[in-house]
């Protein structure tokens, strides 16, 4: 199949969605399938640079949201370019510009046009005039209206749908959850990343990775670190990742005393993010905006215990405590996470981490989206011939 994916975030932006892109076009280019990135312009990218099968369309940074970007032009250039590419079918990945472009391709070329409906926008309304402009009836009006005619849509997490059908948005849903790279976290450690840091062998270390954004609660996690060094000592909490939220974190950090239990790393290259995993003791995670919590299954892959904010996302995956557990409040935290500081082996059975692998495998989510492509293939050529045969009988009693 040629399929054309259209997405406002790609690399060298960093995000769970970009990720999730990356990883679902080697999937699929690796069962053979041809796949084209229409995407942003990007600051870090040479407008020169020579990237096979992307193409960037003229973009401008996002408001609210600067690291974002949005395109300003290319509308009929994506559909000269899809045209020429022989698209059998479009995936879009944003609500916003290059959405509405893959929309325009997909219509104009009679092709289906599916949607990966990645980001809970409830969530995240305090960004825009803090909360004070867009309500949730909004955000049901804006993905009802831009779902509108879709042949299918991903949803990545029970959540996701369940969410898309209280919008009452009519096209068909499939749950596919978002797959990774399992090679790439089950490999060697190819750096001493504890060694770089300053860290022990033997010391503690708790791992939040993420956009350091606010909705990501990494103040949770700060605000409980002097009661966890209370108990464990030499404990420090690596802070892996950039964003707005950063020197709040940091003021958060020194009032409390905790700057020598604190390390921030500012942003990691994606190739080095397993060497991070493979460092820690714990990984931990205070959101509650995580509609797929990619990070967590990459922490699963590296076989990192997690110690999550409970959702039903995480309830979903975290069915055994070998592979994690998830709490509701900061008494919980502390004690879930001093538990498997204290009892590291207590949980090492391997048998239920081993059965949840193939499902968050990049290979399984590439089969299950090429099984989806075809089923909506299927249904939109029949709905087509059905529109055919009505406007040839309308056709027929016009001429009667």
């Amino acid at each position: 199949m040629n399929i054309g994916i259209f997405t406002d975030t790609y690399f060298p932006q960093v995000s769970g969605v970009a990720t999730s892109i990356k990883t679902l076009k080697e999937a699929l280019e690796k069962q053979g399938h041809s796949v084209y990135i229409f995407t942003t312009t990007d600051p870090h990218v040479d407008k020169d640079a020579v990237e096979p099968n992307i193409f960037r369309f003229a973009s401008v940074p996002f408001v609210s949201f600067t690291d974002r970007r949005i395109a300003v032009r290319g509308l009929f250039h994506a559909y000269q370019v899809a045209k020429e590419l022989d698209l059998d079918i479009v995936h879009t990945q944003t609500e916003f510009s290059m959405g509405y472009i893959g929309k325009f391709v997909a219509k104009n070329l009679k092709i289906p046009c599916l949607h990966t409906y990645h980001t809970m926008y409830e969530d995240y309304l305090h960004y825009v005039l803090n909360g004070k402009l867009l309500r949730p009836y909004h955000v049901k009006q804006m993905t009802k209206a831009f779902l509108y005619h879709m042949s299918g849509i991903v949803a990545p997490s029970e959540r996701v749908s369940q969410t898309l059908n209280g919008y009452q948005v009519k096209a068909p849903i499939r749950i596919i959850p978002t797959g990774v790279d399992i090679s790439r976290f089950e490999r060697e450690v190819t750096r001493d990343i504890r060694a770089e840091l300053g860290l022990t062998p033997e010391q503690p270390v708790l791992l939040s990775l993420s956009r350091v954004a606010y909705e990501k609660r990494i103040d949770i996690l700060v605000d409980a670190l002097p009661k966890l060094v209370a108990q464990t000592p030499d404990l420090m909490l690596v802070i892996v990742g950039e964003g707005p939220a950063r020197e709040d974190l940091e003021a958060q950090v020194a009032k409390l005393n905790m700057t020598d239990h604190v390390i921030f790393t500012g942003m990691v290259d994606n190739d080095e993010v397993a060497n991070y995993y493979h460092m820690a003791n714990l990984f931990v995670s205070a959101s509650d905006s995580e509609s797929q919590g990619l990070t967590y299954i990459e922490a699963m892959a590296a076989e990192l215990k997690i110690v999550v904010m409970t959702s039903p996302y995480a309830a979903e995956l975290l069915t055994d405590p070998s592979i994690g557990t998830t709490f509701t409040n900061e008494d919980e935290m502390i004690h879930q996470v001093s538990n498997y500081l204290n009892h590291p082996h207590a949980f090492d059975d391997p048998a239920p981490r081993r059965k949840k692998l193939h499902a968050i495998s990049a290979d399984y989510f590439a089969e299950q989206m090429i099984h989806f492509y075809k089923q909506s293939q299927l249904l939109y050529d029949e709905l087509k011939l059905d529109q055919d045969d009505l406007l040839e009988l309308e056709d027929l009693d016009t001429k009667k």
